[in-house]
């Protein structure tokens, strides 16, 4: 597994075997208290999917100023997946899906989560 961090503060992950604990940020039977939302938000979406492509962007600067916008962001963020798990489902069924992994998140501060889930091969 790979990882690559930008100045736009997106973190990839290029999934070939199963999540590496030192990128996935897992920690005995939790994960880190000191991880960040997007890394959190990463880590849910590799252990529920294991995707052979994510993107999780957090989009929070874009935001201040607006509804639901805090000191600090970590409030608004786009998710790019691609997963096996989608092949044969519809849009709909594949935003709850990501939207059910992520139920913490959702109810603990994110404000606002854009969702392209697809599975492998699909267009982009």
């Amino acid at each position: 597994m790979r990882a690559r961090r930008t100045n736009l503060q997106v973190l990839t992950f290029i999934n070939r075997t199963a999540p590496d604990d030192a990128l996935t940020g897992r920690c005995g039977s939790g994960y880190s208290q000191e991880m960040n939302t997007r890394d959190r938000i990463t880590a849910t979406l590799t252990a529920a999917f294991a995707p052979v492509r994510l993107d999780v962007q957090d989009e929070s600067h874009q935001h201040a100023g607006h509804a639901g916008s805090r000191p600090g962001g970590e409030t608004h963020f786009r998710v790019n997946i691609v997963s096996d798990s989608f092949q044969g489902k519809s849009r709909i069924e594949r935003h709850r899906m990501v939207n059910a992994a992520l139920a913490a998140e959702l109810t603990g501060g994110v404000h606002a989560l854009a969702i392209h889930a697809s599975a492998p091969g699909e267009a982009a």
